[in-house]
């Protein structure tokens, strides 16, 4: 049986009047790496307060390796790795100074790993953390979460502010690394791409909803991106089976949906119309057609 690291059930949190997380679902197996996609305040940060104890449940259940965040604070968060966005680490503090403080509190803190990632990233310790530009912060703040080699590592926006060799290089030689080591990874992104070429499984979250939950594989092939034309303009949207959103004018329309081609075309020849070309949708594409907006470019904060 698949080993539990994560499990989430039927967890509802309100702010006021603002539903921020509604009746959600969520299970993380060792050894894979789960993207949070979602808009501004869709719930992913409130989640993962959850899932870091900082929130407790009112409503649902939230388990970290079988235990109550909340409740066993200190046995669940020695096993987690977390990067907010925010990068909250001491400015007043050298490099140095900081992976020293925080080895300190890890017994599994490998010095190794850490001086690897700091020569990676081309850091040098003595410097100041008030001094370093947001992409170093991020770098820096980063190493302190993953070199104690947790059994979860949960990362908010951790391409937030970084450019993109300095991304390629944080998530895939850390990410990756840290699941095919048998470790599990949670991370929340605006950047759909990124999601989709490191997860395993996606999970997607739209005003405290979860709209759509699975693995990557699956999702990429049940959902296609078809062209669509028809002998003659379609005055309103064309009604067809099968599709999660369709959009065009006229003649030409293209349609995102989770039957296959074949399926479509015979539902497409009733209108009059024929498929033009095919494909498998992207992640963002999947996401625009479940929730009607895109997050590029958004402010993620919730």
């Amino acid at each position: 049986m698949t080993e539990l690291v994560v499990e989430v059930t039927n967890l509802s949190r309100s702010f006021g009047k603002t539903v921020a997380l509604d009746d959600v679902n969520f299970q993380a197996s060792r050894g894979n790496v789960y993207g949070l996609v979602g808009a501004n305040g869709a719930g992913k940060t409130t989640l993962i307060k959850h899932l870091l104890g900082l929130l407790r449940a009112k409503s649902g259940r939230v388990r970290i390796f079988g235990e109550d965040p909340v409740r066993n604070p200190e046995s669940v968060l020695k096993r987690i790795g977390y990067l907010s966005e925010d990068r909250d680490i001491p400015e007043w503090m050298s490099i140095d100074e900081l992976m020293r403080y925080t080895n300190a509190y890890h017994s599994g803190w490998d010095n190794n790993y850490a001086s690897e990632l700091l020569d990676t990233f081309a850091l040098d310790p003595n410097k100041k953390i008030k001094t370093l530009s947001r992409g170093m912060r991020a770098q820096v703040a980063l190493i302190v979460a993953v070199a104690h080699k947790p059994d979860l590592l949960i990362l908010d926006e951790p391409s937030s502010g970084l450019d993109a060799v300095v991304r390629k290089d944080i998530l895939n030689a850390i990410v990756r690394t840290i699941s095919e080591e048998g470790r599990t990874v949670i991370f929340s992104s605006h950047l759909l791409e990124e999601v989709e070429r490191l997860s395993d499984h996606v999970t997607m979250i739209h005003q405290g909803k979860v709209t759509l939950d699975s693995s990557l594989e699956l999702i990429n092939s049940s959902h296609h991106h078809s062209s669509l034309c028809f002998a003659e303009v379609q005055n309103s949207v064309p009604v067809l089976g099968n599709t999660v959103s369709i959009s065009g004018e006229g003649r030409f329309w293209s349609a995102i949906h989770n039957s296959s081609a074949e399926e479509l075309q015979k539902s497409i020849q009733q209108l009059g119309g024929e498929i033009i070309k095919s494909r498998n949708a992207t992640l963002e594409e999947v996401f625009v057609a479940r929730v009607g907006r895109t997050v590029v470019g958004e402010n993620i904060n919730e």
